[in-house]
């Protein structure tokens, strides 16, 4: 199991936090304030790579509104095995969604190397 630990405070030189964010990327709390003070989140993008953190966009709508970010966040993960990402509960904190509406947009990042996914999003995945 590719499990990301629960409070990630550093990281290897080829590991990606992977937080939620808002599409104007203003990282002003939460995962997306720490991406920024600690992993070269930039203030003003909300979606993808960048420094040592990926964006995904979760606040701008429902959870249909995050699937197309998760799947290309998949997609780009599967381009870049050489990298870990390291997913965070996006969507669980200031966005207010639970693991089980968010957990589901992950399923096929199940099978994926080099995708660790959160406890209680593995949980939901694996009922």
């Amino acid at each position: 199991m590719r499990i990301s630990p629960d409070n990630i405070t550093e990281l290897q030189p080829d590991e990606v936090f992977v937080f939620g964010s808002n599409l104007a990327g203003l990282h002003g709390g939460g995962a997306a304030r720490f991406a920024m003070q600690r992993f070269g989140a930039v203030w003003g993008k909300g979606v993808g790579l960048q420094g040592q953190s990926y964006a995904i966009p979760t606040m701008q709508g429902g959870v249909e509104t995050i699937k197309p970010y998760i799947d290309r966040f998949i997609a780009f993960a599967r381009e870049n095995p050489h990298l870990k990402f390291l997913v965070t509960e996006i969507g669980c904190g200031i966005a207010g969604f639970t693991p089980e509406q968010i957990a589901p947009l992950f399923a096929e990042a199940v099978g994926i190397a080099n995708i660790w996914l959160p406890t209680r999003f593995l949980k939901v995945l694996q009922q």
